[in-house]
């Protein structure tokens, strides 16, 4: 990566090497709105080199024992939890997020991940079978379909998914893909890869209930549902976007609620004390800000942020994409803010009478990713839980997660699941090998 004076040019990473490319594209930063940086604009020719890269680098890799390569990912870990702060300094400016998140949250994150499944490699275990009568012995082997470290191992293409995206997936020598985006894309995906039968893990978009019962601690409950509503701008996958509180506390929560999302500050990514920064993008910016207009069209209340407060910014970031924490009350359950994955800083709340009718109106859109279920009494929560149609139910917390079990979703939030065991399912396959003596 090379820099001239304050605006960065970024470029492709292929067989060890970096490179550069015909054309770029402006990058900004979400925070001042302003070009911060160039990103390649690859295509057919750059997808070609990375996977001929990869190809030519995986039988070495895949030949090395679990113990060297878990060594390689841990030397990774060291390297990244060494340059931390440069990590979350980068990662802050350009997503538009608080450098103190980044900074807690998303690169200690990504060193723990490393060390996981450094890990992880070294303690699984093949099946074995034996046929005494026919004198066979059955066992199974996984044969790695993916790539890992050294030159060619790991190759980085930037550009758009009409262009780079595109001719990847449909690459025929790409056997696996791992995608985490919009449903949309993912239909994309699926089709361009359809013709070579490809493995897919798809980990798309939610709209993550929070069911809140009478019998809840709204002590906590009421500062965790803020922050699972609008940590990151609402910007996270698992984010709360409808939350369903029991009529006989309705009125109660929704005044801490309200006051507790009003303290929430706005302000720069590098402001210590800010809880949101800037959204992703103008273009995303505006569409959040359609919804609560749509909102608005249909009779419902805004109670705070988006045109009911007013955001207070510093002078270096009045043209970023900024927006109010903000939420939405006397709403429909099949209005589009109900049914729509917005990802961003809005959630809507509404009451409900029943365990019976609120489960059944939490599992009323066609995603099911996550859900939160607060309640003290033990055996509602494992009832609700099981009833309800999300990958991942967190009850009285949100977002801790374990690194063990299966993550990701059902219905249109995706397809497959990430974790130890199903992770190293997916990048490896099965055989089955008998040897008769």
């Amino acid at each position: 990566m090379a820099g001239t004076r304050a605006l960065l040019m970024l470029e492709n990473f292929v067989d060890g090497k970096f490179l550069p490319c015909d054309s770029y594209l402006d990058s900004y930063d979400p925070s001042t709105g302003e070009v911060y940086c160039r990103v390649p604009d690859s295509g057919k020719a750059e997808v070609a080199a990375a996977v001929a890269a990869a190809r030519a680098a995986f039988p070495g890799w895949s030949a090395r024992s679990p113990q060297e390569r878990s060594q390689v990912l841990l030397r990774l870990a060291d390297l990244l939890e060494q340059s931390l702060e440069e990590f979350a300094v980068a990662e802050s400016r350009d997503q538009g997020k608080t450098i103190t998140l980044a900074r807690t949250l998303d690169i200690p994150r990504s060193v723990q991940n490393f060390r996981f499944f450094a890990s992880s490699i070294l303690h699984h275990t093949s099946e074995c079978t034996q046929m005494d009568h026919a004198g066979c012995l059955h066992y199974t082997v996984r044969e790695p379909v993916g790539i890992g470290v050294p030159p060619g191992v790991v190759n980085i293409v930037f550009g758009t998914g009409p262009r780079v995206g595109e001719a990847l997936v449909s690459h025929p020598e790409v056997p696996v893909i791992s995608f985490t985006g919009s449903q949309p894309t993912a239909e994309r995906i699926t089709q361009l890869s359809a013709p070579h039968c490809k493995k897919l893990s798809l980990e798309l978009g939610g709209k993550n209930p929070a069911i809140i019962f009478e019998d809840a601690n709204l002590e906590e409950c009421v500062p965790t549902t803020v922050r699972s509503s609008f940590a990151n701008q609402g910007e996270i996958c698992l984010c709360t976007s409808r939350i369903f509180v029991q009529k006989s506390i309705y009125s109660e929560f929704l005044k801490k609620f309200v006051e507790a999302t009003r303290m929430w500050k706005v302000g720069s990514p590098t402001d210590p004390s800010a809880s949101m920064g800037a959204l992703i993008s103008k273009a995303h910016l505006e569409k959040v800000r359609r919804y609560v207009k749509i909102a608005r069209a249909e009779g419902a209340r805004v109670l705070c942020g988006e045109g009911v407060d007013r955001l207070s910014l510093p002078p270096g970031n009045r043209a970023g994409y900024f927006m109010l924490p903000t939420v939405i009350t006397d709403i429909k359950d099949e209005s589009r803010c109900m049914k729509e994955e917005i990802f961003g800083p809005v959630t809507c709340v509404v009451p409900f009478d029943s365990e019976e009718e609120v489960v059944k109106r939490a599992n009323s859109v066609q995603y099911g990713l996550a859900a939160t279920v607060w309640s003290s009494n033990v055996g509602r929560v494992h009832r609700v839980a099981k009833k309800l149609q999300s990958g991942l139910v967190w009850t009285n917390c949100w977002l801790i997660r374990e690194l063990n079990l299966p993550f990701g979703g059902m219905k249109s939030s995706g397809v497959g699941r990430e974790g130890a065991k199903d992770s190293y399912e997916f990048f490896t396959e099965s055989k089955t090998i008998t040897i008769k003596h």
